[in-house]
């Protein structure tokens, strides 16, 4: 049994260091920062979310403390990482014209990023 619990480990740290790698290549590589967003937030999520199963696996099946950690830092991770990139972009659109692309927001909304202020 203790073979299975390894390659099903192994399995996962194996999967969530590709996304972690395929992340951190995007991050690198993509070239403004509008498409930036999607290496950290998209694929180091699920990069980090498959070590952190990894650990709780781990832990869990082979009769060792259950960690609560793993499952605080997995809800940290999930709640930070949408938020950041929505800052994120917000701040490259206000930072940046808008192009001939953008539609204007209608007039009663009173939140667009869009809106010129009166």
């Amino acid at each position: 049994m203790s073979l299975l619990i390894d390659i099903i480990v192994s399995a996962f740290i194996l999967i969530g260091s590709v996304f972690l790698f395929v992340g951190s290549f995007g991050l690198f590589k993509l070239p403004d920062t509008m498409r930036r967003l999607h290496g950290p937030t998209k694929a180091t999520t699920l990069g980090i979310g498959a070590l952190l199963i990894a650990s709780i696996l781990y832990f869990a099946l082979l009769g060792q403390a259950f960690g609560i950690h793993e499952v605080l830092i997995t809800l940290f991770l999930f709640l930070t990482a949408p938020v950041t990139a929505f800052m994120i972009s917000k701040a490259h659109i206000f930072r940046n014209k808008p192009t001939q692309q953008s539609l204007p927001a209608p007039k009663d909304s009173g939140w667009a990023t869009l809106t010129k202020p009166r």
